[in-house]
């Protein structure tokens, strides 16, 4: 059991196995993010240095929140590269939720590099206090 899965059981990675087929991305790299819960829901920051809105597509259903972003940096011509930090490829983070989210009330905003996304929780999983007669 992973770390995040002990920690937030419902809201865990999905294994790679578990793609799309139909997507063809070519090598991927998993992004790293910070993910925290709260009474109302999850807070998700996910760090995607050189992808600007035009590169970024997120999508969620009934199981999975997936993010994909792809950077626009192209290569000047006549530039050689002495040294990289990170490789071109395409950014790929899929969540697995159980159903828990609020898929209408998903917001996110990505501001130079970082997303950040807000996660409702649905009515049935929040807490609720229960009154004693």
């Amino acid at each position: 059991m992973s770390l995040l899965s002990s920690i937030v059981p419902s809201l865990n990675r999905t294994p790679a196995s578990t793609r799309e087929a139909s997507r063809d991305l070519g090598p991927t790299l998993k992004p790293a993010y910070e993910l925290n819960e709260t009474a109302e829901g999850f807070a998700l920051t996910v760090y995607l240095p050189g992808v600007e809105h035009s590169g970024l597509d997120i999508q969620a259903d009934a199981e999975n929140l997936t993010i994909v972003g792809r950077r626009t940096w192209k290569r000047p011509d006549g530039w050689t590269s002495l040294y990289r930090e990170s490789d071109d490829a395409t950014y790929e983070l899929t969540l697995a939720h159980d159903n828990i989210v609020d898929l209408d009330k998903v917001q996110a905003e990505l501001r130079d590099g970082v997303l950040r996304v807000a996660l409702a929780k649905t009515e049935a999983v929040k807490p609720r206090k229960i009154t004693v007669s």
